[in-house]
């Protein structure tokens, strides 16, 4: 967990296009971060992944803003993981920690979201 809000706190923030959830599509995220997120039903899941969706994605946006797993937040800070929309932060994610939360990755169990 400790590794988990070392990443959080150094992943920059950047408003997104208010209504858009391109970026919210079936994503892998570590068995860790899917312990903090609601249990969702295999039905919700299965649903999700048809429309290439995430489970946890609501009417009103993320369900789970504030605890999303780190690939999401990711998105739109990096080259590698654009926003569709072009939005970004001022400063792009530090390569040196962008490295660390890729090894973190293939270190770590994950599951599909």
């Amino acid at each position: 967990m400790q590794k988990i809000r070392f990443f959080r706190t150094r992943i920059p923030t950047f408003k997104c296009v208010p209504g858009c959830h391109d970026c919210c599509g079936p994503v892998k995220a570590s068995s860790e971060e899917m312990a903090r997120l609601p249990v969702k039903s295999d039905l919700e899941h299965d649903v999700a992944l048809a429309n290439l969706s995430c489970a946890h994605l609501g009417e009103g946006g993320c369900e789970v803003y504030v605890d999303r797993p780190i690939i999401c937040r990711l998105f739109g800070t990096t080259p590698r993981l654009s926003c569709p929309n072009g939005m970004r932060p001022a400063d792009m994610i530090d390569v040196r920690i962008e490295q660390k939360i890729e090894r973190f990755f293939r270190e770590v169990r994950h599951v599909l979201v």
